[in-house]
């Protein structure tokens, strides 16, 4: 099933982040030893004659009724809404993910009427395509680095705001997109407030750094002072508008520079360096060397440090800096989700108590359908 986790009735809540992921740790220890064994093969047999390896491997996938899924399985997972005001990159954003995990060879930036330009995946609709905006959700699912990855593309304008919420109750992890030359914007605000509600882990992708964009604390501070959550600037940039030279990463201490990227097409990663490098100020020069550097004792002096309990419950987002229409940052956002992001969690019912990703039933949770 496209989840793992699921629940019965479209109104059920997620459980508390700090529960479900402590559940799917447990079960990971205690049932992953019994999952591996109920799902192991009896013993190698050789390919029946005729049988061809596709038909084989057809074979091998197929569900296995009245069985639980495999912890390792349900540990893999996630599942990832985008929320964001219109314009500020959303689709964009979701499209370059496809593009590093390998399910889509060229993305198809969000340009309204530019027909010499690959339509987007995720728009499918032929409006959606003509007007270069999201009118439904879209799911997508990609593998990347030993993960299963379902992506959901939300529409950002107000008139179809509802199938954005109906999403986000399925949803088990949030990104907010932001604009950074704009902040906060209307419907960005409520529709994180309907993450916090609900008690969703949320990331903050700044995106269009590209661009002239706001001071960087700025911007932190505006979400802390309007959510009254912490933030925790994961990546920092250099620079911004023509001068964006990259981000410093701040659990590595590392600073990944990037060439701007043919349109469509993966950036060009330049290298990364240690931020004590000698051949760093070089590269991005002597100014924004210095004000780098400056900006990371800032952080280090008056930031808050990252914590995972804090970042389940929804008490504090990860920040991350880059242009999604260039590639900036985007894999470095991806990497750090799969580390931190929640995996499927256990859901409450009207049926059961609760439903966790490791029941025997075979369950899911419909949160959307359309006609067809």
């Amino acid at each position: 099933p496209a989840r793992a986790a699921a629940a019965l009735d479209a109104d059920a809540a997620p459980a508390p982040p700090a529960a479900a992921a402590a559940a799917v740790e447990n079960a990971s220890a205690a049932e992953l030893a019994r999952a591996a064994e109920e799902h192991a093969p009896a013993a190698e047999e050789e390919e029946p004659a005729g049988e061809s390896a596709p038909a084989a491997a057809a074979s091998a996938e197929q569900p296995m009724g009245g069985q639980a899924a495999p912890a390792e399985e349900v540990l893999r997972r996630r599942n990832l809404a985008i929320i964001a005001h219109p314009d500020a990159g959303k689709t964009t954003l979701t499209e370059k993910l496809l593009l590093y995990g390998g399910a889509i060879q060229q993305a198809g930036a969000v340009r309204a009427r530019r027909s010499s330009q690959k339509a987007a995946t995720s728009d499918w609709m032929a409006l959606e395509q003509e007007r270069g905006i999201s009118i439904t959700s879209t799911v997508l699912t990609f593998e990347y680095a030993g993960h299963l990855i379902n992506i959901l593309d939300t529409p950002g304008h107000q008139d179809f705001s509802e199938d954005t919420y109906r999403t986000l109750a399925a949803a088990d992890n949030a990104v907010m997109l932001i604009d950074a030359a704009k902040g906060l914007e209307p419907q960005t605000r409520k529709l994180f407030e309907v993450c916090q509600m609900r008690k969703l882990p949320a990331c903050t992708f700044i995106n269009k750094m590209d661009r002239d964009a706001k001071n960087a604390f700025e911007l932190c501070d505006e979400i802390e002072e309007e959510y009254k959550i912490e933030t925790y600037p994961m990546c920092w940039p250099i620079g911004d508008g023509d001068r964006f030279r990259g981000v410093y990463h701040r659990r590595e201490n590392k600073v990944f520079l990037y060439s701007r990227a043919e349109r469509g097409k993966k950036a060009q990663e330049m290298g990364e360096l240690e931020l004590d490098d000698e051949r760093l100020p070089g590269l991005i020069g002597e100014e924004l060397f210095n004000q780098l550097i400056e900006d990371v004792e800032i952080i280090k002096e008056i930031g808050h440090e990252f914590s995972i309990e804090k970042y389940l419950s929804g008490d504090q987002t990860p920040v991350f800096f880059g242009s999604a229409m260039n590639n900036f940052g985007v894999e470095l956002f991806l990497k750090e989700f799969l580390t931190i992001g929640r995996p499927p969690a256990p859901r409450a019912s009207t049926k059961d108590s609760q439903i966790t990703p490791l029941d025997d039933c075979f369950s899911g949770f419909v949160f959307n359908s359309r006609p067809t």
